[in-house]
């Protein structure tokens, strides 16, 4: 029982004290006088009545009541109910009547003085808290005063302070008490069930209705991590109501700090204090509180919460922050979830604010129960006796729950709520509440609800409901009558108010005496004993963090231990990179430890070196993971095993693990110490307790320590004395001698190896004194120990600092803290610091011997280096140099896509004259015996950078280079430390000589030849003699002719960029009459050409042009005269000696009409005077493409000046401008067209031939057109999209940027059809650059229209290619989102180019196919003109598809016309600085595109691009080198190739090799090649649809690059070789299986496609049989050949295959006159616009029913059969269909019909019956040849032609229906 008041208090206003404006308060009486002996009086209550201070005041105001709280020394909260009314108040000096007599007449002449009214306050004084109980009270005693009731006040006030309430957690049934103080009134007071739990009325919901949920779940975080929180109110009860409700919300954390509901004004400079508080103050004093820069302000009347900038709270973790917020608001806000319903329910109210007020508080008791769930799993007993002393493991705990590193969970567990918490919960044996039963048993309940926030209410509730009924036991009993003061008219006059009287203390005196010899009479009352065990809950899991597939990590890391205790090395060596990534994951590192204790014998465990070298190194994997704290409990395990594995070092002399593992933080962590201690420490005195328990062991072995400690606890005071103290001795030795153990334990990890070196003190936490403790005091607090530590933390100075000392140090530390912890005498104390120097000595000087010892051990061993093969004639320049070949960006042969990492590598690095090679195998021991390979052409380095490198092994390695090739390969090496560095230096001088040779003839493929030249036959050479010779005539001769402006070869202005490739051709030539007179001036070929160049010449005429130009028809060289006139166009020989055009080949393609001298002076006008020459006919429209360099700036205005006609006859005096005028009006003349009377630009019979093109091409506009409005006629045709307005528009600069532009609409690089065909289109169409072409006017009468394009300049084009580059093969792996392959492919805009030129191409090509010609007159024309035409030709030109055909383009666009390879390909010194610029390959990387679109197209596979893509840089041929044919004729190298090349072993010509090559393997061939004729290809030029070619980004680590195909070759039959010796050993049959990992095998060898692989085994049976072999080619073309004999087996439907990805569509194409069922494949795009079928070709609706009709196998069973109409409908016989594959009966009106009139489906039958014939029926049948067919949605009525037939069809249905 518990008193309900304390004490009575009567404060008035003190008169006397009156100084200044500030009145003050005193004390008038108090009952009872004396103090209460278990209560003293409080200080300071005359503060607390008054907060504000106590002042007079004019006018009375009504009575006021608020409860303060005061605190006390003892940390004790006294609750003061203070009642407050005003009463009149004369000024001293007057007369003052008597108390009882208020002065009802007074006599009117004296004058009344100013009335003012003075606070009395009503005070009591509780420990208990209960305000409406205290409220009603002293409401009662002012109403008797008021009201002057008869009751004597001193007896109210006597009742009340003698009145007794039962103490909360009593029996059930004392928890309501109904008192009375003996004015008529009668009170209920309910106390609560359970002590433990706080009472909060409606106060929580309050404080939420006030600040909102998320103001409030901020104060609650603040107040949990101990921040200062001020409440502002103007009302003294709402202050402290939102005081008692953050505290309730805390439970069960108690605030331990400054908590004052109300604050007096006189009392603000607490608001200063440097702790944590939780105060409240009248808004009075708001400015006051402006100034405090760290307290969080709660505004509780206007509803805010100001957090100071300099204050960071941390919130709560986040999922459950969410889940929080999301039930508080279905709590305060039920509405919220349903306010968007159609049809919200009638009535979601909130529940009434006691009950809503509960539901919060269960909201914070689950949150909690989620935050604290296992926290008794995380608990050490130190001591049972005298008194438990228990400690919280923080680290294990935040480690279990995986929240480590949230900042939140932290600063709670080390606040000191969380302190409080685990002293008063922590004991094992105590009573039991609310919180713990939500522990123990709802925690699975909480976690599966967690998803599901209406679970999550359902429980809230439910815990709502426990906390409303501890509260409210008896809702039921209702609060009787109390009486207020009544509200009469009168009863605020002054007048009716008498002062309230003085209390006869004896009066009151007696009462509570009487009251008290009662007490001491009645009987004890006997509070049950509720102690118990407190059940732990289920253990933390490490629920949701487990890795998949760990069970195979595990087992990874238990064998590999297995394999080194059973001394298998190099099992052991493959497993473990395996087992060290494995270590990253928690569990491996758990299993490591199982699996290492249980190799350990008697506390110990002898290795040999290296098994002791590999544990090491597995201990050291392992903690290098743990953080300092080691919240895995990871270095705990270890911890005994370090000093129980060790190695012998020699007599006497042992190294144990634990001197290599130092190298880790945790050891350096006091908090780790600590915890390991009291964790041992629990182990031991619960073993202290299981063997005194003795016979009960199998029993008690289960128990955990805790519940041991509770069983003790439990049996304490049955115990004698001595017994007690026995077990009290016991446990203070048991502790000591833990502490002598730990303080060896910790010398031998704290002391390094080496102890001459100041190791330590770099380190942290050994000389931080203040680190913080891991554990909570319970029954001392953590205050004392600072003292005993020693002090002195900076240690750094001189005389001290040597390791010993600091070591010495930080164990004494250590030891004073567990030792005042866990109560070790101080004997034993001193005892121990004595100890501790003596320990640190002598482990010193055992590690002094050691260290001597482990000296001497040997050296590790390095892999030996294996030398790379050669070609034949390259020669190594620097032998191998021990290098590491680190991993780079990408990411295949690291690992990290699963397999083992290839690199790094350890090898060495070789310098040849043509290559850079890396060889070695990968430091990965599972993948040992692999071998690397890298390598590139030394003449393919684009850029070299040193590095420094540091790798992940024992040795530090610090120069690197890193060397990136344009073959898209990257050597990252590190040179191994035997490396000296000035060799390095020579390597990279060797390379960079080699890599930039002085002139051209200094490159591999001049050099490589040289030493066989003498094994060359003599005859040979005479030949090559002669060539020699005659070249250097020819060069001479021209050097002669040649003006001045060509001086040396060095003013030769460098060139640009772009590749082409050529369209379809017909040998036969059309018969052309040109209606023009010829010019008189134009000499035939053989007169022109003197005798002395006539052997010169019949080279030039071996060339590759003139081949092409006679396969055109463009002309031909006869020395005859016999020649046509009428051929339109002749070759030229004004450039033989290369003096018009030294860039050009010798023979070029004019206009008939041109003379020669014309051709000279127009060349002028061009750059490099690269004039427009033919290049390709079109042999169906005659069309033709010319190349030329663009304008020189001074020709662009005179180029089309002269509005007249050409003139005929042409005289010398004509200007420049009108040759060229004359030069195009005489290409435009060539072309049939233009001479055709019929005018073919109306376009009708073009038409007819553009709609039947092929039946692959489509026509697809390049762009839609956008009218401008400026424009006189809207715009069309071809420049519909390339141009704003009409045909007079030509210089409209938007033209060229919207056909570059890379946003273009269209599907691909074609024109709109329909658009095209309104507008007469231009005969010559010129393509030139934007930038040239200002300033001049286009004349509406020309026949000539330029088309202004915007081009990429050489620079973009070669950014586009280094940033390409580094995306393809990056440098090194980075998870930056801005750096993905993606990003940095789209950056580099390498596909923006690709699209541009393919989008020219295709313009050009469709241009060309609609009759018109076109001129390419690009920058200086060898660039990006030579990618144009080149393109061009191979779209258009089937014949430029092929290999000749694409051997000889390139010969004649490429090298003819004067593409800068050696320029381009940065070859020599000369060009370094101009750096690589890969136009070619550009060019190839389009034709790659246009193959990927059509693959059956093209008789060369992706190899061969990627081959000729390859050694275009690699240097290894000389086709590739020099700039034009002028420089190759001057060196002597364009025509010896065929003299040379008969004997010698080195190719000189990629071409020959390719041949040669070609004929052994089919690796160039593409087995899909199934050319259309005459195919016209109009790829997609999107960049969506273009591709990455893979050339940029494959590798093949096992041989390197796969181009040098002789390396490959031998290198794959020395592994054969290698691999033979293993087959004498029978005994195990070695698998046939191999693993193939992407980036280090070959896919296409070691996975070859069908067609090869069969290839191969005809090959290897031909040789087993001893036949002759037969070449692959013809083999195939055998193969093909048979095939086509065979109609129904056609060769495009094999090649289709793998075609499943092509854009074609697979149609079944059964040709009208049905020769045979040959199927087709049309290969259409992806469908035209308009959906009309191509002429003559059935739609494909129509094919599919055609070609069921005529297939037999489909029809099961058919004929007549008569069938009965709908209703009025008249019976017809109908040629039926049974058809069992599509199971369903099909009718048509005669049997030959297509079309099918009706189908029944079988599956809907549900009988077949014999019918009745109806009305109508066909007369002569008998009645049994009818039947009914029944569905389930009518009945058909047949008739059969008889009763057999009818019988007939009934089985045969009946039989198909019973097959489904």
């Amino acid at each position: 029982m518990a008193r309900l008041a304390d004490y009575f208090v009567v404060v008035g206003y003190d008169l006397d004290k009156r100084g200044g404006s500030e009145g003050q308060g005193h004390i008038l009486q108090r009952f009872p006088e004396k103090d209460w002996e278990d209560n003293p009086f409080p200080q300071g209550i005359e503060l607390f009545c008054q907060p504000n201070g106590w002042q007079l005041v004019p006018e009375r105001e009504r009575p006021s009541f608020f409860v303060s709280v005061l605190t006390d020394i003892n940390s004790e909260r006294h609750y003061c109910a203070c009642f407050t009314f005003w009463e009149e108040k004369i000024p001293p000096g007057h007369t003052t009547p008597h108390a009882s007599e208020v002065d009802e007449d007074e006599v009117p002449g004296l004058v009344q003085p100013a009335q003012v009214f003075a606070p009395k306050s009503l005070v009591l004084v509780s420990r208990l808290d209960h305000t409406e109980v205290f409220r009603n009270c002293l409401g009662l005693i002012y109403t008797v005063h008021v009201d002057s009731l008869s009751v004597p006040l001193e007896t109210v006030i006597g009742n009340l302070l003698t009145c007794v309430i039962p103490v909360a957690g009593g029996s059930q049934d004392g928890l309501v008490r109904t008192i009375t103080l003996g004015a008529g009134d009668r009170q209920v007071i309910q106390t609560p069930i359970n002590d433990s739990l706080p009472v909060s009325g409606s106060s929580v919901a309050h404080l939420f209705r006030q600040l909102g949920i998320v103001n409030v779940l901020y104060l609650f975080c603040a107040a949990l991590t101990e921040h200062k929180i001020l409440f502002l109110s103007s009302s003294y009860q709402r202050l402290t109501d939102a005081c008692r409700a953050l505290l309730a919300i805390m439970f069960p954390l108690k605030y331990s700090f400054t908590y004052v509901p109300i604050l007096p004004g006189k009392l603000l400079e607490v608001l200063s204090t440097p702790t944590p508080f939780i105060i409240g103050v009248n808004s009075f004093f708001r400015s006051e509180t402006q100034e405090l820069l760290d307290v969080i302000i709660a505004d509780l009347d206007g509803g805010t919460v100001t957090i100071p900038e300099c204050v960071h709270i941390s919130l709560l973790p986040d999922p459950l922050l969410q889940q929080t917020q999301t039930a508080l608001s279905m709590v305060l806000d039920p509405e919220l979830e349903i306010a968007d319903h159609a049809f919200p329910p009638s009535s979601t109210q909130p529940s009434t604010l006691k009950i809503q007020d509960k539901e919060i508080r269960g909201v914070f008791l689950w949150l909690f129960g989620q935050l604290f769930h296992g926290y008794r799993w995380c608990l050490h007993i130190i001591r049972i006796h005298p008194e438990p002393v228990i400690r919280f493991h923080k680290a294990a705990f935040l480690g279990q729950r995986a929240l480590t590193e949230d900042d939140f969970l932290m600063k709670v567990l080390d606040g000191m709520a969380f302190a409080g918490f685990i002293s008063e919960r922590g004991p094992p044996y105590r009573p039991t509440d609310l919180f713990d039963d939500l522990i123990a048993n709802q925690v699975e309940r909480i976690r599966q609800e967690e998803c599901s926030p209406h679970k999550v209410m359902n429980h809230i509730k439910e815990l709502a409901e426990q906390l409303f009924k501890n509260e409210n036991p008896y809702p039921a009993v209702a609060m009787h009558k109390v009486q207020r003061p009544a509200e009469s008219p009168g009863h605020n006059d002054p007048k009716n108010l008498a002062i309230f009287p003085p209390l006869d203390d004896v009066t009151v005196q007696l009462f509570i005496d009487h009251a008290a010899a009662k007490l001491k009479t009645a009987p004890p009352v006997v509070k049950a004993e509720l102690n118990g065990m407190v059940p732990s809950g289920p253990p933390l899991g490490e629920h949701g963090h487990v890795l998949a597939n760990s069970a195979r990590r595990l087992e990874v890391v238990r064998n590999c231990i297995t394999y080194i205790f059973d001394n298998k090395m190099l099992e052991a060596k493959k497993l473990m990179p395996a087992v060290l990534r494995a270590l990253k994951g928690r569990a491996a590192r758990v299993c490591l430890t199982q699996e290492l204790n249980q190799h350990v014998l008697q506390n110990r465990a002898v290795l040999d070196d290296q098994q002791f070298d590999y544990i090491v190194r597995m201990m050291n994997c392992t903690l290098q993971d743990c953080s300092h704290m080691d919240e895995h409990g990871i270095a705990a395990i270890l911890l005994p095993l370090v000093t129980a594995f060790c190695r012998k070092l020699g007599a006497g002399i042992t190294q144990f693990a634990y001197s290599c593992v130092q190298e880790h933080m945790v050891w350096t962590n006091m908090q780790f110490w600590e915890a390991m201690f009291y964790s041992d420490v629990q182990n031991h005195i619960r073993a202290l307790y299981l063997e005194a328990d003795g016979g009960e062991l199998s029993t008690s072995e289960l128990l955990g320590a805790l519940e041991l400690a509770s069983e003790q606890s439990r049996l304490w005071p049955t115990l004698s004395k001595e017994q007690q103290s026995e077990r009290v001795q016991k446990e203070e030795s048991t502790v000591f001698s833990q502490a002598i153990h730990y303080a060896n334990r910790m010398s031998y990890l704290l002391l390094p190896l080496d102890t001459s070196k100041n190791r330590l003190l770099n380190r942290s936490g050994i000389g931080d004194v203040e680190s913080v403790s891991n554990s909570y005091v319970t029954n001392s607090i953590a205050g004392s120990m600072a003292e005993s530590y020693d002090t002195e933390s900076g240690f750094e100075d001189a005389e001290s600092s040597d390791v010993a000392n600091s070591v010495v140090r930080f164990i004494n530390r250590f030891v004073d803290k567990v030792c005042n912890e866990s109560g070790v005498t101080n004997e034993h104390l001193k005892a121990l610091h004595t100890m501790i120097p003596d320990i640190v000595q002598m482990h010193i000087e055992t590690l002094d011997a050691v260290h001597r010892e482990s000296k001497r051990l040997p050296p590790i061993q390095k892999p030996k280096l294996l030398r790379p093969i050669l070609l034949a004639g390259e020669e190594l320049v620097m032998d191998g140099m021990r290098v590491h070949l680190i991993s780079d960006g990408r990411e295949e042969a690291t690992g990290a896509l699963g397999g083992p990492p290839l690199l790094p590598a350890e090898g060495a690095i070789f310098l040849t004259t043509y290559r850079l090679i890396f060889k070695g195998t990968p430091n990965d021991p599972l993948v040992g015996e692999q071998v690397v390979t890298r390598s590139f052409p030394i003449a393919s380095l684009t850029k070299e950078k040193r590095i420094s490198v540091s790798l992940s092994m024992d040795q530090f390695i610090q120069e690197g280079l890193q060397l990136r090739s344009c073959t898209f390969q990257l050597l990252k090496i590190a040179f191994d430390e035997e490396v000296a560095s000035d060799l390095a230096e020579v390597f990279r001088k060797h390379m960079h000589k080699l890599r930039y040779p002085q002139h051209v003839q200094g490159t591999f493929a001049f050099t490589v030849g040289q030493s066989g030249k003498t094994l060359v036959e003599h005859k040979t050479k005479d030949k090559n003699q002669s060539i020699k010779t005659l070249s250097k005539n020819l060069v001479k001769s021209a050097k002669r002719t040649i003006g001045r402006q060509y001086v040396t070869r060095k003013k030769y202005s460098p060139p640009t960029w772009e590749n082409r490739s050529s369209l379809q051709s017909e040998l036969d030539e059309d018969e052309i009459s040109v209606s023009e007179e010829l010019d008189q001036g134009s000499l035939t070929l053989s007169s022109t050409i003197r005798s002395s160049d006539r052997q010169t010449m019949s080279n030039v005429v071996e060339r590759a042009c003139c081949r092409d130009y006679q396969r055109l028809g463009l002309g031909t060289l006869s020395n005859s005269l016999t020649r046509s006139k009428n051929e339109p166009f002749r070759i030229s020989t004004v450039n033989r000696m290369y003096t018009v055009c030294r860039s050009y080949p010798g023979l070029l393609i004019v206009p008939q009409s041109i003379p020669d001298s014309t051709i000279q002076r127009i060349s002028r006008c061009y750059r490099q005077n690269r004039f427009p020459v033919v290049c390709w006919r079109n042999s169906r429209t005659k069309a033709v493409l010319l190349r030329s360099a663009g304008l020189h700036a001074k020709g662009v205005v005179g180029f089309f000046k002269s509005p007249n006609a050409p003139s005929a006859g042409p005289s010398q005096a004509e200007s420049t401008s009108l040759e060229q005028e004359k030069y195009m009006q005489a290409i435009i003349s060539s072309m049939p067209s233009y001479c055709e009377p019929s005018g073919r630009n109306t376009l009708g019979g073009f038409t007819s031939t553009h709609m039947t093109l092929g039946q692959r091409a489509r026509v697809i506009s390049l762009s839609q057109p956008r009218v401008s409005g400026k424009a006189r006629n809207p715009p069309g045709g071809k420049w519909g999209s390339i141009r704003g307005s009409g045909r007079l528009s030509a210089y409209n600069p938007e033209v060229g940027n919207r056909l570059s532009s890379k946003e273009s609409p269209q599907p691909n690089g074609g024109p709109s059809e329909a658009l095209f065909l309104t507008q007469q289109r231009a005969y010559l169409y010129i393509i030139g650059d934007k930038t040239q072409l200002k300033g001049g006017k286009q004349d509406s009468f020309q026949q000539w229209e330029v088309v202004p394009i915007e081009v990429c300049d050489v620079r973009q084009v070669k950014n586009s290619f280094k940033k390409l580059m580094k995306a393809c093969v990056p440098s090194s792996a980075t998870s930056e989102p801005s750096m993905t392959f993606h990003r940095c492919l789209e950056e580099s805009e390498w596909m923006c180019l690709l699209h541009r030129v393919l989008q020219v191409s295709v313009l050009v090509v469709e241009l060309l196919d609609t009759g018109s010609s076109v001129m390419v007159s690009l920058e200086d024309g060898w660039d990006v003109t030579t990618q144009v035409v080149s393109l061009v030709q191979i779209l258009s030109d089937p014949y430029y598809r092929t290999f000749d055909g694409f051997r000889l383009l390139v010969e004649k666009e490429w090298l003819s016309f004067g593409h800068r390879f050696s320029h381009r390909g940065a070859q020599t010194l000369a060009s370094q600085s101009s750096g690589f610029t890969p136009v070619f390959l550009q060019f190839l990387d389009c034709v790659h595109q246009i193959h990927l679109q059509f693959p059956m197209e093209f008789e060369f596979s992706q190899y061969y691009l990627k081959f000729l893509a390859y050694h275009h840089v690699s240097n290894r041929f000389r086709t590739f080198l020099l700039d034009s044919d002028y420089e190759r004729i001057e060196l002597g190298v364009l025509y010896e190739e065929k003299g040379e090349r008969k004997n010698s072993q080195v190719c000189k010509s990629v071409w020959d090799y390719i041949d040669r090559l070609n004929k052994k393997t089919p690796i160039f061939f593409n087995y899909m090649f199934s050319p259309e004729d005459e195919e016209v290809l109009r790829p997609y030029s999107f960049i969506s649809n273009l591709k990455v070619w893979d050339f940029y980004t494959e590798e093949t680590l096992s041989e390197g690059p796969s181009y040098d195909w002789e390396l490959v070759q031998r290198g794959r039959q020395e592994r054969l070789a290698e691999e033979v010796p293993d087959k004498p050993d029978t005994t195990t049959r070695k698998s046939q299986r191999h693993i193939v990992w992407p980036c280090y095998d070959s896919r296409s060898r070691v996975v070859p496609d069908a067609i090869t692989k069969l290839l191969q085994d005809l090959q290897s049976l031909e040789a087993e049989l001893g036949l002759p072999p037969e070449k692959w080619k013809d083999t195939w073309d055998k193969i093909k050949a048979n095939q086509r004999a065979e109609p129904s087996f056609n060769s495009s439907l094999l090649m289709s295959s793998n075609l499943s990805h092509q854009r074609r569509s697979q149609g079944v194409y059964l040709p009208e006159s049905g020769v045979g069922s040959s199927i087709n494949l049309a290969m259409d795009r992806e469908t035209s616009t308009t959906s009309t079928p191509v002429a003559g070709r059935p739609s494909t609706s129509t094919l599919y029913s055609q070609f069921q009709s005529t297939e037999s196998e489909n029809r099961s069973f058919e004929g007549i059969l008569y069938k009965k109409g709908a209703l009025l409908k008249p019976w017809k016989p109908r040629w039926f269909v049974l058809d069992k594959t599509k199971h369903q009966l099909r009718y048509y009106e005669t049997r030959q019909d297509r079309e099918c009139k009706g189908v029944i489906e079988l599956a809907e039958v549900e009988s077949v019956i014999p019918g009745t014939p109806t009305m109508g029926a066909p007369k002569h049948v008998e009645e049994k040849a009818f039947f009914d067919l029944k569905t389930t949605k009518r009945v058909y009525n047949f008739c059969g032609l008889d009763s057999p037939n009818a019988q007939l069809w009934m089985d045969s249905i009946q039989s198909c229906l019973s097959d489904a």
